[in-house]
This record gives C-alpha cells, sequence and structure tokens, in this order.
C-alpha cells in the first residue's frame, strides 16, 4: 500500500527542504506528494522546481491564498492513491511514520489514523496527539505538553489533527471532504463529527511519530485572525451537524461553552474579536450544508452525545 501526501503551503520555504528530508525516511510507501501552493510570495515554488526527490512530486499553483481546507481537498482530488496523508508543511516525520499508520487504518469502521505529533522544539513533549470535542463545543488537543513516554499504545480518539493524520480516500469522498467554508481551523473537527455519525472511528497511532513546528503560517497560538475563524467554525460545526433534539438538550452547555470562551477572550483581548466570529457563524449560517439526519444513524447519534458527555467530564476531571 502507498499514499499520497497532500500538503497545503503558503511562504513554507524554510521548512521544505527538512519536510522532503524527512518524507525520504518513509519512501517506498509514498506513491506521490501533492503540494498545494496558496499564492506562496516566497521561493517555495523554485526550491520544489530545482530539488529530486525519491518520489513524484505534484504542485497545484493557486494565485490566491484559498486556505487549508480548500487546498487540503485540491490535493485529495487529484491524488491517485487509496490513502491521503495530510501533512503540514512543518511537521517532520520519523522513520516508519507512514508504515504505521498505514498498518493500522485496515478495518471498515476506521476513517482515520492521528500520528502522535511532537513538540519540535522540545521532542520530549506532546504537541497533540488527536482531538477532543466535548458538549462546550471546545476542542483540546489531547496530550499537549505531556510526557511522549506516556503515550506508547493505540488508543481511540474523537478527531485526527490534519495537520499528520492518514484517512481512506472513499471515505472522505462519501462524507463530502473538508468544508471548505470554514478556510482554516476545526474543520478536522467537523470532519470527524461527521465520521462518527455515519458510523466510524478514529484511533491514535504512538509508533507513527511527526515533530511540528506548530503556528508557522498563521503566527502565534492567539491572534484576531485565528479567534474569529475560529469562534464562527465553532458555530457552524454545531448548526451542521448537531440535530435539533440534541440542541436542544445540549443548549445550557453551548451557551456556557460560548459564554466562557468570550470571557476568556476578553481578558486576552479579543472579546470583540470573538463576537465577531460567533455573529459571523449566525447570520451566514446558511453557507453551510446541515448533514442530512437519517433514520440509519440513530445509534450513531447516541454514541456521538456520549462521546461529548464523556469529554466533558474528562474536562472537568482535570
Amino acid at each position: 500500500m502507498k499514499v499520497s501526501v497532500v500538503t497545503p503551503n503558503y511562504n513554507g520555504e524554510k521548512f521544505l527542504e527538512k519536510y522532503f528530508d524527512c518524507l525520504g525516511y518513509d519512501a517506498d510507501y509514498i506513491g506521490e506528494v501533492i503540494i498545494v501552493d496558496n499564492a506562496s510570495e516566497d521561493n517555495s515554488l523554485k526550491f520544489i522546481e530545482e530539488s529530486s526527490f525519491d518520489f513524484p512530486v505534484v504542485v497545484i499553483r493557486n494565485n490566491q491564498n484559498l486556505g487549508f481546507a480548500k487546498a487540503v481537498n485540491q490535493g485529495i482530488l487529484k491524488a491517485r492513491y487509496d490513502y491521503i496523508f495530510s501533512l503540514n508543511n512543518d511537521a517532520f516525520i520519523e522513520k516508519d511514520c507512514v508504515k504505521s499508520m498505514l498498518n493500522l487504518i485496515d478495518g471498515d469502521d476506521i476513517f482515520s489514523i492521528q500520528a502522535k505529533m511532537l513538540q519540535a522544539r522540545n521532542p520530549d513533549l506532546i504537541d497533540d496527539a488527536g482531538d477532543e470535542y466535548n458538549l462546550l463545543a471546545w476542542s483540546k488537543k489531547i496530550g499537549e505538553n505531556m510526557r511522549s513516554d506516556d503515550y506508547h499504545h493505540v488508543f481511540e480518539i474523537f478527531s485526527s489533527c490534519a495537520g499528520a493524520a492518514l484517512y481512506k480516500k472513499s471515505i472522505l469522498i462519501d462524507l463530502g471532504l473538508f468544508d471548505e467554508n470554514y478556510f482554516a481551523y476545526v474543520e478536522d473537527i467537523d470532519l470527524a463529527v461527521r465520521s462518527q455519525i455515519n458510523g466510524y472511528r478514529n484511533l491514535c497511532c504512538p509508533d507513527a511519530v511527526v515533530y511540528h513546528v506548530g503556528s508557522a503560517t498563521t503566527g502565534s497560538r492567539h491572534n484576531e485572525f485565528k479567534v474569529k475563524i475560529a469562534a464562527r467554525n465553532n458555530v457552524w460545526t454545531v448548526y451542521k451537524n448537531i440535530p435539533i433534539p440534541l440542541k436542544i438538550i445540549n443548549f445550557i452547555f453551548l451557551f456556557f461553552g460560548f459564554l466562557i470562551k468570550y470571557l476568556f477572550f476578553t481578558r486576552k483581548g479579543f472579546g470583540s474579536v470573538y463576537l465577531s466570529g460567533l455573529k459571523e457563524g449566525l447570520l451566514n449560517k446558511s453557507r453551510v450544508k446541515k448533514v442530512e439526519f437519517k433514520k440509519s444513524n440513530l445509534g450513531n447519534y447516541f454514541r456521538l452525545e456520549y462521546k461529548l458527555i464523556a469529554n466533558t467530564l474528562k474536562f472537568f476531571k482535570r
């Protein structure tokens, strides 16, 4: 089995040499690398054109920055292989990373495999071992700042982080790919919710190790762009995926979830930006396509609700 590696790139020239060198560790399992360039202004494309690699490299050139979700979808639709390895340009794999994920993705109910992402600047610590999502509409990196050695067994996660995750292309197509309206942020959580509505599972593979720099394209952990876009996309994720009965049941949790986030960002100086993101999400919710409710998925909705409750309890036990 081989994978199509799909990587959006925007002014990532400083990472590309190491990115490609590391992919060479697993060249036997890489059928192609698809770089989707979002109108980079640096020498990213020149570097690729002038370099030689151990695998075919396909470049898709956009004349403007179309965002992460659109770029990844372009790569998925171009891909020749049945497995898509979505990988950030500032994420560097260890040997046997791809092999380990491929060995784990067999099974009709498995949709995605998350690599164990370590902090590039402090590789003993976890950056992201998958994402949780709860009744408050909060997402959280699993294992962030915990020791890498504490995560050594395969385990089920709510969502794979698209910065280093292996997906089955056929299921991606069936689910409708990443929602391009999101541009960036929360698109992988949205995809994970849709996967679980349809009965699929997501796993973390600790043997698949990736070193991640983080915030290489959009800057710091909190900035106006991130806060506003993530707030909008969180509104859309609830609106499009959660059926009305569950919205009613979960309303009080959702209300306090958004309120606490507002208070948090107010302390950070981004309160008005966060509110503008919520407003944009509510006023423009017709832009996103709601997931069709099917009786055949009723059991999956109950399982989804159980996971949301469990993740909420887990959050407050910490």
